[in-house]
C-alpha cells in the first residue's frame, strides 16, 4: 500500500505525526508513506524506517511572493514530484487550506478531517473521505486516529511509539559527556522560561557536575545563549545544526530541560529524559509525550490562556513576564523535575 501523507508543519505538529506511522505499519505490512513537508523540517520522515520518500515543500517561502513562487522551477519540481506517483490514499492531516489544495492536487483517495473537526473548515472540500477527531484530545491521539480512520485498522491502545531510535545517530564531539542540553527557543513570547530563571538552573545543574548544552536559532537565541554563557562557565553554545545533529546531541543528554517548542518534542520522541516547563499552553492537549517525559507548570489564575501576548491584568507586583511563570522557580524546576528525571 502506497500513502501520501501531507504534514507539512510545525516541526512539533511533524513529530507528533511518526507514532501514527508506526501503527500503521504494524497494522498493515506492506505500507509505505511518501511524505510532504516543509522544507525546513525535511529531517524528521527520514527518520521514521516507513518513510520512502519526501516531497519538500516551500510554503513558508512561497507565500512572501506567491506570484513569482508559481513561475519559478521550484514549483513545477514540486508539482511534478507530488502527481508522479498514483497513490492508494492521500492524508491530509494538517487540516488547513494549504495542506487541503496540495492534497487535492495528488493522485489517490484523498482523506481527511470532516467540518467539525476542522479549524478552517473550507478544507473540507479536497475530501472523499472524511474522518472526525476530538480537538481537545491530544495532538499524538488525534495523529494516530486520523490515520486509522483513514486506512481502515483499529486504533491501537499501545503508547505512542515513534520509532526513532538512540542509536540511529551515530556519536561525536558534542554528544560526549556527561551533559544537559537546555531548549530555551521557542515563538511565542509567552512561552519564554526568564533568562535569570535559566542561569539559575544552570548554575544548580553545574554544582552537580554536568555541563550544559544551547542550542539556538536566529540572532535572538544566540545573544540568548551568549548571555547564560557569561554567567556560568559550564555553559557550552552548541555550532549551527542540522535536525539530524541535534537529534544526535539531544540522543546523549543526560536530560533535557525545554520549553513548549519542536525541539522539546524531539527530545521526548527520542525517549530522553525531559522537564517540560509550560505556561500559557496547555500539556494535556500539545505537551511532549514520551516514556521519560515530566510536565512542569505554575498555578495561575489565567494558566493555559494559549495567547502569544501576555494579557494579564490581575494583582500587581509580578517581576517576570509572562506572569504565570514567576512561581516556577529554578528550585523547583530542579527538585521536582532534574533530580526526578536523573532518578
Amino acid at each position: 500500500m502506497k500513502v501520501l501523507l501531507v504534514k507539512t508543519s510545525s516541526l512539533g505538529d511533524v513529530i507528533h505525526m511518526l507514532p501514527a506511522l508506526t501503527d500503521a505499519g504494524r497494522a498493515i505490512s506492506d505500507i509505505q508513506f511518501d511524505w510532504v513537508v516543509e522544507e525546513g523540517f525535511s529531517e524528521i520522515p527520514t527518520m521514521h524506517p516507513l518513510v520512502n520518500r519526501v516531497i519538500p515543500v516551500a510554503i513558508r517561502r512561497w507565500r512572501k511572493n506567491p506570484v513569482k513562487a508559481l513561475m519559478s522551477s521550484q514549483w513545477k519540481s514540486f508539482v511534478k514530484a507530488l502527481r508522479e506517483t498514483k497513490y492508494d490514499y492521500v492524508v491530509d492531516a494538517q487540516g488547513l487550506i494549504k495542506s487541503a489544495v496540495i492534497t487535492r492536487m495528488a493522485k489517490g483517495l484523498r482523506v481527511g478531517l470532516n467540518k467539525p473537526s476542522l479549524t478552517e473548515s473550507l478544507a473540507a472540500f479536497a475530501y472523499q473521505k472524511k474522518v472526525a477527531v476530538d480537538l481537545k484530545e491530544h495532538a499524538v491521539f488525534r495523529m494516530r486516529s486520523i490515520l486509522a480512520q483513514a486506512l481502515d485498522y483499529p486504533l491501537p491502545e499501545t503508547p505512542a511509539d515513534y520509532s526513532l531510535g538512540k542509536e540511529k545517530f551515530p556519536k561525536d564531539s558534542w554528544n560526549d559527556g556527561e551533559y544537559f542540553v537546555f531548549i530555551h527557543g521557542t515563538t511565542w513570547p509567552t512561552k519564554f522560561w526568564p533568562d535569570t530563571y535559566w542561569v539559575e538552573l544552570a548554575q544548580l545543574v553545574a554544582h552537580h557536575g554536568y555541563k550544559i548544552r544551547l542550542p539556538w536559532k536566529g540572532e535572538a537565541e544566540k545573544t540568548r545563549a551568549e548571555r547564560l554563557k557569561q554567567s556560568c562557565p559550564s555553559v557550552e553554545i552548541l555550532p549551527p545544526s542540522s535536525l539530524a545533529s541535534l537529534a544526535s546531541v539531544l540522543s546523549g543528554a543526560k536530560a533535557v530541560v525545554a520549553v513548549d517548542t519542536g525541539l522539546g518534542h524531539l527530545a521526548a520522541a527520542l525517549d530522553c529524559p525531559i522537564v517540560s516547563l509550560y505556561g500559557p499552553t496547555n500539556p494535556k492537549r500539545i505537551g511532549t509525550v514520551g516514556k521519560k517525559v515530566i510536565h512542569l507548570s505554575s498555578q495561575f489564575e489565567c494558566l493555559y490562556c494559549d495567547k502569544a501576548t501576555c494579557r494579564y491584568e490581575g494583582r500587581a507586583g509580578y517581576s517576570v513576564i509572562p506572569a504565570c511563570f514567576e512561581a516556577l522557580l529554578p528550585s523547583i524546576v530542579f527538585e521536582e523535575g532534574v533530580l526526578k528525571a536523573l532518578s
